[in-house]
């Protein structure tokens, strides 16, 4: 066990960054978050629907039809894990093409590995109530 890392708010705010600066941008660009991904290790569950390892992931990712996304971070919480990584939890708004604007919440678990981290855990829900 490697122990808390001390820059974990700083790894969990820089991942953040770069993470949705790819998602968000240019859709055929989106392939390249395969590289946050483990082949194996990683778990994403978006909106319900689970499923793992990288190419799996960026399969359901490639699913998405949306063209153009903006996206709002409200906060983007981080803890160290006993192990060396980071927990973060961001909450934002986001607006895909003409639809309205949506709350979303997302989870990542990243976990360390050689001199580098990978997304352990992706987890992604839209807030929309239907009551």
């Amino acid at each position: 066990m490697s122990g808390i890392n001390p820059q974990f708010q700083a790894i969990g705010e820089n991942f953040t960054k770069q993470y949705y600066a790819v998602f968000d941008g240019p859709r055929e660009g989106r392939v390249t978050l395969k590289n946050y991904y483990h082949a194996e290790l990683s778990l994403l569950t978006f909106e319900g629907a689970q499923v793992q390892g990288a190419e799996n992931i960026i399969a359901r990712i490639n699913q998405l039809t949306f063209q153009k996304i903006t996206r709002a971070l409200t906060t983007v919480d981080c803890q160290p894990t006993f192990d060396g990584g980071v927990l973060i939890n961001v909450l934002g708004q986001l607006k895909l093409d003409e639809d309205p604007v949506h709350g979303f919440s997302q989870t990542f678990i990243l976990k360390p590995l050689n001199d580098t981290f990978f997304i352990q855990h992706d987890a992604f829900r839209l807030v929309i109530h239907n009551h």
